[in-house]
């Protein structure tokens, strides 16, 4: 019988350390400006190298554990994918949109100016139709979850936002001529 063991130290306080990491980061552009300035000219082909190396960072244990043959055996089990296809690009955008209008637009109307509330509301559509495919890696390993899987489903979704993103994204916010 296998030994399932329960989640360890890191994993337990997660929420702790992207909090500590916050305020570090925050406590570091503020005292330390140099800092962020110097990472932000490390990029190539307007990629960021540092952020480019963490996400390597972030999925590199995951695919360690990819038995890359049961890889084929992903089809047989289509209800996730499924699932993520239609949550990730015909409501999440869409309910992104909509939860961001209702705040920046009248709930919080008085406080914004409209100039400013359509930027707000443009961050939030670009947020709500990119999935982060890196983090799906994340949680996935720090569940123990079918790494084949995962990679199908970050693959698939991968595809889709070739395709969807730019329109989607064109649609919400009203605007053409979109180069991808």
């Amino acid at each position: 019988m296998e030994k399932r063991e329960g989640i360890g130290f890191f994993e337990r306080y997660l929420t702790l350390w992207v909090a500590l990491c916050i305020l570090a980061g925050i406590a570091i552009g503020q005292w330390l400006p140099a800092v962020p300035a110097t990472l932000g000219k490390l990029e190539y082909a307007n990629v960021s190298i540092p952020v480019a190396v963490l996400i390597w960072l972030m999925i590199y244990p995951m695919m360690l554990k990819v038995d890359f043959q049961s890889v084929k055996n992903v089809g047989r089990r289509p209800k996730g994918i499924l699932i993520t296809g239609i949550t990730n690009w015909l409501i999440k955008p869409f309910t992104m949109f909509g939860i961001a209008w209702l705040f920046f637009f009248v709930i919080f109307k008085n406080l914004i100016p409209v100039e400013l509330a359509d930027q707000y509301l443009a961050g939030a559509v670009l947020l709500g139709a990119a999935p982060c495919t890196a983090m799906v890696f994340v949680w996935s390993y720090l569940t123990k979850g079918d790494a084949a899987y995962t990679l199908v489903q970050v693959a698939v979704n991968d595809l889709i936002i070739l395709v969807a993103f730019a329109p989607i994204v064109a649609f919400l916010l009203g605007v053409g001529g979109v180069l991808v």
